[in-house]
């Protein structure tokens, strides 16, 4: 199992990408503290993963507040030990329109979801990876300001491009150390964010070179190699797992 031993942090783990990602980093043998809004979800979820031979514990809380991302590590090293990686996941679009027409308290949401969310993430995780000797941070990203500007998602696409920087800087400061930070940037996937529109459906897999969107395992099989042994020399990077959207015209 590439991830036996290790304890990791998953947020947005009550649905989609983060929880599958959870779900899958437990199969691969690792110790998993999984964080959202949405508690009795978790909980769910923690408890599948337990009858399934897993370990799981749960923190319900909002990435916005600074104590939760404190007390996400606190319960990690209190019921596994240490802390070897973070999958920082949770994440929001918000409402959707240009910036003239965008409502301040639409920019501070999405920043604060998307951004400084991770900065709080950071904040806590990076010392207690330290001590347990380096380990992996990941920040899901997206292409979306990275490799094409979307209309009326320029909150998203600023708070994700900055998220690119973070790791980057991340990945400066405490390589040395041994930690390696980067970020995780999916294409169009099918999770209760996507909605439930085929005909929205259709027009996203139109614009992916693959034709399809990705199921949230695909994407967390991305995670899993960032957060495993198997990117050990991978760090600093924006990892792009799209379906081809970022080259695709047609």
């Amino acid at each position: 199992m590439q991830l036996a031993g290790k304890t990791i942090i998953v947020t947005g783990a009550s649905s989609g990408i983060g929880e599958a990602a959870a779900k899958l980093f437990a199969a691969e043998g690792a110790n998993v503290v999984l964080g959202a809004r949405r508690g009795q979800l978790l909980e769910t979820h923690a408890s599948e993963i337990i009858r399934a031979g897993g370990n799981a514990a749960v923190l319900a809380g909002d990435v916005e507040d600074e104590g939760y991302a404190e007390a996400l590590v606190a319960l990690a090293r209190r019921r596994f030990g240490r802390l070897d990686a973070a999958f920082n996941n949770a994440g929001i679009t918000g409402e959707m329109s240009p910036i003239p027409a965008m409502a301040t308290e639409t920019w501070d949401r999405v920043i604060g979801t998307n951004l400084t969310a991770a900065f709080y993430a950071a904040k806590y995780q990076v010392p207690a990876l330290l001590d347990a000797g380096g380990g992996s941070i990941v920040f899901t990203s997206s292409f979306v300001g990275h490799t094409v500007g979307l209309p009326g998602m320029g909150a998203y696409a600023a708070a994700k491009a900055g998220l690119i920087g973070l790791a980057q800087v991340l990945a400066a400061e405490h390589g040395p150390q041994g930690l390696r930070a980067n970020t995780l940037l999916p294409g169009g996937t099918l999770t209760p964010m996507a909605g439930d529109d085929p005909s929205y459906h259709d027009i996203v897999r139109g614009l992916h070179a693959l034709k399809r969107m990705a199921s949230p395992k695909e994407i967390a099989q991305a995670a899993l190699f960032l957060v495993s042994d198997a990117s050990s020399f991978v760090t600093g990077t924006a990892l792009i797992a799209d379906g081809g959207n970022s080259i695709s015209k047609f």
